[in-house]
């Protein structure tokens, strides 16, 4: 439906504007929705930082010249990839030497390789020799003793004879102590060659784990002594998302919960994982404890130091209030419904919000459950303000489709579309905006 409306400028306008003025509007049309409520299951939102699973500086553990660098900035390894390789030469002339140490020992126990044991200290050829002399001289002793007991031999010879027992004695006791020794010293020797084999295998630079290479700090040819850093390895599936969740919410925060996670570069995708550390004390200047979640990243698409937003799904369950997000305003600072009560009159009330939802909004606090609350011409309405409910249909299209000024006789025309199903209501309302227009621009409407 098309409606002309005419406005008379001059003298006439001003008079139009006091009697518009003095004239009651009637009751503002408003359309209402009830304060419902609703369950909710409480979900944890916050933002944090992603950190690779793993991160380490692989180093020399031996000094010497770099011979060979087979990976850089970027490159994906294995556990156990060689990343470097340091010069052998010298570990291996040093293993050749403490090799030849320990097959000397060897032999002198009369062992055959270094897996061989001595099982019987008395097995071995220098205590068997000392064995041998301190029995000789014992057969020897009791020999010289008959004799001199016959009247045969001579005291002179006994005597000796009995010195050369305590001196092969004192031998044998001494052989024992060396052979010990010497087994010991096999030990040691298996234990020096034991090191220098690890030397020698120090000599690749392996990778502790499956990982990616953050930095490399070695050339080809550089002399590096032990510690030096060479790579730097991380690990970024999965990778660790930090939290920081307000102190409130830890009776909701489980080990175990879901935990769906946005970073700025992935905007429309959303990654999967799950809590599996919770800090157990709250930072006192923040009021905030860690929780970290364990992010999946098997393409690798996430990368460590990201910023990301998570979201753990949480097993509490709460009865909400919810109101249509249009049914809210923000006034001076402050956000406002308006409650219509059973005679038509508003209450203008401030509200807590909580949870935003697509078209609804949680209300925390200002609000009943079953009130009802305006919904439309909300900058119309304050406190004692007389509404007239509009019920059945749909909310009327109204625009300005034509704003003419006749120059002969000074007349503004507007021209209206106007829904015809529900002219009565939203047309009284388009002719207040309209008058107030006019009355603004110095007209009044005719």
């Amino acid at each position: 439906m098309l409606v002309l409306l005419a406005a008379v400028s001059g003298g006439c306008a001003k008079k139009a504007a006091v009697e518009t003025e003095k004239k009651d509007t009637g009751p503002v049309p408003v359309r209402v929705a009830p304060v419902r409520t609703r369950q909710l299951t409480r979900v944890v939102e916050s933002v944090g930082t992603l950190y690779p699973y793993d991160e380490v500086v692989v180093s020399a553990e031996i000094e010497g010249r770099i011979i060979e660098v087979n990976y850089d900035l970027g490159d994906t390894v294995k556990e156990g990839a060689v990343l470097a390789r340091v010069s052998d030469e010298e570990q291996r002339y040093i293993l050749l030497q403490n090799e030849a140490q320990l097959r000397q020992s060897l032999e002198r126990l009369g062992l055959k390789d270094e897996k061989d044991r001595v099982r019987n200290i008395n097995d071995t050829p220098e205590v068997r020799r000392a064995q041998a002399d301190l029995t000789e001289a014992e057969q020897r002793h009791k020999r010289l003793v008959a004799l001199v007991d016959q009247k045969i031999g001579a005291q002179s010879d006994l005597d000796g004879a009995v010195a050369r027992l305590q001196a092969m004695k004192a031998a044998y006791d001494a052989t024992l102590n060396q052979t010990r020794n010497l087994i010991q010293e096999v030990e040691r020797f298996k234990a020096v060659v034991e090191l220098q084999r690890k030397k020698l295998r120090d000599t690749a630079v392996r990778a502790p784990f499956a990982a990616s290479v953050k930095e490399r700090t070695v050339t080809l040819g550089a002399y590096v002594r032990p510690n030096a850093p060479l790579f730097t390895l991380v690990k970024t599936s999965p990778l660790r998302l930090r939290l920081e969740i307000p102190e409130r919410m830890a009776p909701w925060t489980k080990v175990g919960q879901p935990c769906e996670v946005q970073v700025e570069a992935f905007a429309d995708r959303v990654f999967h994982g799950r809590l599996w550390r919770i800090s157990p004390t709250v930072d006192q200047t923040k009021r905030t404890f860690v929780a970290e979640a364990l992010i999946e990243n098997p393409e690798g698409l996430l990368k460590a130091g990201s910023y990301a937003r998570g979201k753990v799904t949480t097993q509490k369950v709460d009865e909400i209030k919810v109101v249509p997000a249009r049914a809210v305003a923000y006034v001076l600072g402050t956000n406002k419904a308006f409650v219509v009560n059973n005679a038509g009159v508003v209450d203008a009330r401030d509200v807590k919000l909580g949870e935003r939802f697509a078209d609804e909004v949680e209300i925390t606090d200002g609000l009943q459950a079953g009130e009802q609350v305006a919904t439309s011409g909300l900058n119309r309405l304050d406190t004692n303000t007389k509404v007239r409910i509009l019920t059945g249909g749909t909310e009327a299209v109204t625009r300005v489709l034509v704003e003419t000024l006749d120059n002969a006789t000074g007349e503004r025309w507007i021209t209206v579309g106007v829904s015809p199903n529900i002219i009565d209501a939203s047309f009284e309302a388009l002719l207040d905006s309209i008058n107030y227009k006019l009355l603004k621009d110095g007209a009044a409407a005719a």
